[in-house]
């Protein structure tokens, strides 16, 4: 659970006391022995980059957010969307006046004044209708203003910024004047909101607000709502919605920080599960957007630089539409030593140019970069608008790498160094590219450096990556690549079994020569498996295993042997059998937020009894765990469970059931298991 939040309360004048350490000198890094691995493979595509991907916060007490040199800046960073008007004080701002009762709003920083500065930047606005204290009548003559009297076309409006934070699940932080601070009344009120909204312009985009899967309230039902907040506004607002927007500050150390971006895969499937059972249909309409992100370690040192570039490509790759680093200024914290470099403890991207109180420590001058407007800078030189993500890991979990196809042939290849202390030699295999033996081209963001370095140096597939560092590599193709198909477009499934699916696509585009097949493909890792080719634009695929979650693409190949673009990525999993001599039911109740209890209950469906079981299944993450158990024996190896009787439950009866509970834990978002294995034979689910 994240505390509640004061950075959008404290602005100018309410800035955090501090004092610095002593000054520590840089450590010097070693290189470390072995090289790393890292494979990229441009047959498992994902997500293509958005118009809108790059985004900031915009704030209305931030002095700077009109000024000509902050825009600039943010449009040379490549910001192609900003938020506004700031965080939880979009709840207490009112547009017409620009008020925030009981907060404070900077002079130039009004609606006009902002949209002067998306309009230079070259960006998109993403603005926060005032659910807190507002009303839908209020967020509608704001529609009205903005695209009926001034034209600025704003397409996307979220209904409320953190609204599960008004005090329903214990801490309160939000702004909520509604007597009924429940996820149904939020829900409803999202419903009222987008009809007035659209009623002023129908072709407006409105979101409305989610918590990150595995982080609170994630889980947690509280007074008489029918589920967890996702589900209650889900089932009643989803209709009515084109978008949900979700927030994530991971928190812990640094090394925590970072290495919870792999998380991000999990997150985001969870997310569109629960889009999928609860917000009605077409519920593959509404996008997901992150529009807060920063670390608790290390925010204006390299370590948020490294997590900016590494969550963005997290995100984006899995197919959210816009990710937003909190904030472009904000103001000092407390003062700290990260990897040799003074932190100012600054969720900001520019400096403020702030002092602590007693004057001991002074940023330095105002708008002056810090590391992670350096990362979106990265993120700039590597994921360009259309461009589609591919999929590319390692076998090092302090380097992980991100890759990007480009439609003039290029291959850009982002490299991430966690490791403060070491440099790491990579070396670099491609799948379905062969690049060309010209030098790349280089751009390297290192521990401490005030900007990008660029060169045009060294090998395609070997390169030693400095420690604390970020490393694009832009590759041109070693052979033509005109003539080549059209991806095919998005593939569905259908007939999803526990052990078949047939996935369908629509047909490619045919390029200098005819179609002569398609390729299906498993994403496995960052390695892809040929499930199977065929003439036609549907292929049923046999021998999946059941309670598993796929992706897979489709690639053209034509006649001259020509190679398409791999097809967007395709998500499914099996279920259970329909049928089998056993049924086990899962449940997981009273979650509360990082645990639950669980329970398990075995039904023999078959004609002679059961005399002593065996009960196994697989968490689909590695942050899962039970931490005890009762009526069994309980055992978790890695992430296999293994469940044995005790002796009043060592039966079960022909069409018998014993029960067992266990208290389940996780660290990170919570997939539950679908598959069960009785004494070697797979169980249906009830």
């Amino acid at each position: 659970m994240r505390k509640p939040k004061t950075r959008a309360a404290l602005l100018a004048g309410l800035l955090l006391a501090a004092s610095a350490l002593a000054g520590v000198n840089p450590p010097t890094a070693s290189a470390a022995a072995d090289p790393v691995t890292v494979t990229v493979n441009t047959r498992a595509g994902l997500a293509t980059v958005p118009d809108t991907a790059l985004g900031v916060n915009h704030a209305i007490w931030d002095t700077n957010l009109g000024t000509a040199e902050t825009s600039d800046l943010l449009r040379d960073a490549g910001v192609q969307m900003m938020r506004y008007p700031g965080g939880s004080y979009a709840d207490i701002y009112h547009w017409k006046d620009h008020t925030a009762p009981g907060g404070y709003v900077a002079p130039g920083t009004d609606f006009d004044t902002f949209m002067a500065a998306v309009r230079r930047v070259g960006a998109q606005p993403m603005i926060i209708a005032n659910y807190g204290t507002g009303t839908p009548a209020e967020a509608a003559d704001w529609v009205r203003y903005a695209n009926v009297t001034k034209g600025y076309d704003a397409r996307y409006w979220t209904v409320g910024n953190e609204n599960y934070g008004n005090g329903h699940y214990g801490s309160a932080w939000e702004a909520d004047d509604h007597p009924d601070k429940s996820a149904t009344q939020y829900a409803r009120l999202v419903v009222e909101y987008a009809d007035a909204m659209k009623a002023v312009d129908p072709s407006i985009k409105v979101g409305a607000v989610l918590t990150m899967p595995g982080n609170w309230p994630d889980g947690i039902t509280a007074g008489s709502d029918p589920g967890p907040w996702n589900q209650t506004v889900l089932s009643i607002a989803g209709p009515k919605i084109d978008f949900v927007d979700v927030h994530w500050y991971p928190g812990g150390t640094a090394a925590e920080s970072l290495a919870r971006v792999n998380h991000l895969p999990d997150a985001t499937y969870l997310l569109r599960q629960q889009l999928a059972r609860y917000a009605g249909p077409n519920a593959g309409r509404i996008g997901i957007s992150f529009t807060e992100l920063n670390v608790d370690a290390g925010r204006n040192t390299q370590p948020a630089a490294l997590f900016l570039a590494d969550v963005y490509s997290g995100l984006l790759e899995n197919g959210v539409f816009t990710a937003h680093w909190w904030n472009v200024h904000n103001g000092m914290g407390t003062v700290t030593q990260v990897a040799g470099q003074t932190d100012y403890g600054d969720f900001g991207m520019l400096s403020s140019g702030a002092c602590t109180e007693d004057g001991s420590v002074c940023q330095p001058p105002l708008n002056t970069p810090f590391a992670p407007y350096h990362g979106l800078s990265m993120m700039k030189l590597f994921a360009k608008t259309g461009d589609q993500f591919v999929r590319a890991g390692t076998d090092e979990p302090l380097v992980t790498a991100h890759a990007v196809r480009r439609s003039n042939g290029e291959l850009a290849v982002l490299l991430v160094n966690k490791d403060p202390d070491n440099d790491h030699p990579v070396t670099i295999d491609y799948a379905g590219f062969t690049p060309s033996a010209v030098a790349p081209t280089v751009s390297t963001l290192t521990n401490g450096a005030t900007g990008i370095a660029t060169s045009q140096s060294g090998s395609a597939t070997s390169r030693t990556l400095p420690a604390y560092s970020l490393t694009t590599l832009v590759l041109r193709p070693a052979g033509a690549t005109a003539g080549r198909p059209a991806a095919p477009g998005q593939p569905t499934a259908s007939g999803v079994t526990d052990r078949a699916a047939t996935i369908t696509w629509p047909a490619s585009t045919p390029g200098a020569s005819p179609i002569a097949k398609y390729e299906v493909y498993r994403q496995n890792g960052a390695v892809s498996e040929q499930l199977g080719e065929t003439t036609s634009t549907s292929f049923t695929v046999g021998n999946l295993l059941p309670g598993s979650r796929y992706t897979v693409n489709v690639l053209a190949r034509d006649t001259a042997g020509r190679v398409s673009w791999a097809s967007p990525p395709l998500t499914f999993a099996t279920g259970s059998p329909s049928a089998s001599t056993c049924t086990v039911r899962f449940s997981a109740n009273n979650d509360w937020g990082n645990g639950y209890i669980g329970g398990v209950e075995i039904i023999n469906n078959g004609s002679r009894p059961i005399d002593g079981w065996t009960l196994t299944w697989t968490w689909p993450t590695g942050w899962q765990q039970v931490s005890s158990g009762w009526s069994a024996t309980w055992e978790q190896v890695g992430t296999a469970v293994r469940v044995t009787p005790i002796t009043d439950n060592r039966q079960i009866a022909a069409g018998g059931t014993v029960s067992a509970g266990f208290v389940g834990a996780y660290g990170g978002p919570n997939v539950l298991p679908t598959a069960f294995t009785l004494n070697g034979t797979i169980c249906s689910t009830g």
